[in-house]
């Protein structure tokens, strides 16, 4: 397998190609000539638009066709020798080594995985806004439409500081700012000011993604994830929670766009369902559970005090009353 060249990476611009070769088939482990129906294995092809899993950006799904051969590609894991490894399950037809394949990534799921990307670069500068420029960014994972955000920071943010910096982040989708990528050297890019991961190790080559003006982005960050053309894109960010992973570490989970929308109508359906229960509107759901509190207080002294008293009139009372 030494002798296969690494897979050249055309998904930036390409949602689909109709020309890739299949250079290698690997089945339990082992290179093999063909890839039967109902058989799981992994395909490399010499160019792909698939994303491999990488800077906490999850992996493209969609499928891999040849004539009636469909392979369902489920995960996508690039080697220590560049190799694309496109893991998954043949459905129909058969594959072999050398044949010309279309190559189609699942285009919606990467949409809301542009988004939520997109969305990870203005929380991270939003948080900088708004806390300082000691928040540096230990984590993350981007999935479609939900996204988690691991930083540095000494203590647990205030509804203030969350609500600040998600105004702040919905200010900037709101603002339908262009989001810019351009390729440029190391240090070009950080002489423009570029955020470059700690710990990270980039080539004399870097992408660099910004958001906003050229000259004033808000986020400009060295990135090889997909992202949205423009923050308009996004539509809606929420944060959903905000916790502490180790010393100094905070964590935010966050949703966009679609996951957005989902999440909202979730919690309105469970304040309906509260409103229901307690059979009234859902802006009396508030002052209806501290009544009920309040009842539940007075008939649990009532019962304590004839408990205590012991007579079976004042029980039989407190127990109606």
């Amino acid at each position: 397998g030494k002798d296969i060249p690494s897979t050249e990476f055309v998904g930036y611009d390409h949602d689909s190609i109709d020309d890739a070769k299949l250079v290698a088939l690997v089945v339990e482990g082992e290179q093999a000539e063909e890839m039967m129906s109902g058989v799981e294995g992994i395909i490399v092809l010499d160019k792909t638009p698939f994303y491999a899993e990488m800077g906490g950006q999850v992996a493209d799904h969609g499928v891999i066709t040849c004539g009636d051969a469909k392979f369902e590609v489920a995960d996508v894991q690039k080697n220590k020798g560049g190799k694309y490894m496109h893991t998954g399950k043949v459905v129909s037809g058969s594959f072999k080594l050398g044949d010309t394949v279309t190559a189609s990534i699942d285009v919606e799921r990467r949409k809301g995985v542009r988004r939520a990307h997109t969305a990870t670069h203005l929380l991270d500068a939003a948080l900088k806004h708004v806390l300082g420029d000691h928040v540096h960014q230990a984590g993350s994972l981007v999935e479609p439409d939900r996204l988690r955000f691991d930083f540095t920071h000494f203590e647990a943010l205030s509804s203030e500081q969350l609500k600040a910096v998600e105004d702040l982040v919905n200010q900037q989708i709101f603002a339908s700012k262009p989001v810019l990528t351009r390729v440029m050297g190391i240090d070009e890019a950080k002489s423009a000011g570029a955020v470059a991961l700690f710990g990270e190790k980039y080539g004399d080559v870097v992408r660099v993604v910004s958001v906003g003006a050229e000259d004033q982005p808000f986020s400009r960050e060295l990135c090889g994830g997909t992202h949205a053309a423009n923050t308009a894109e996004i539509g809606l960010f929420k944060i959903i929670s905000e916790s502490s992973t180790g010393s100094n570490v905070r964590r935010i989970e966050a949703v966009t766009s679609k996951g957005a929308l989902d999440y909202m109508a979730d919690r309105l359906a469970l304040v309906d369902a509260a409103a229901a229960a307690l059979k009234c509107r859902v802006d009396e759901v508030p002052a209806r559970v501290e009544n009920l509190q309040a009842e539940l207080r007075e008939t649990s002294n009532k019962l304590k005090k004839a408990l205590t008293g012991g007579s079976s009139d004042a029980i039989s009372s407190a127990i109606e009353g």
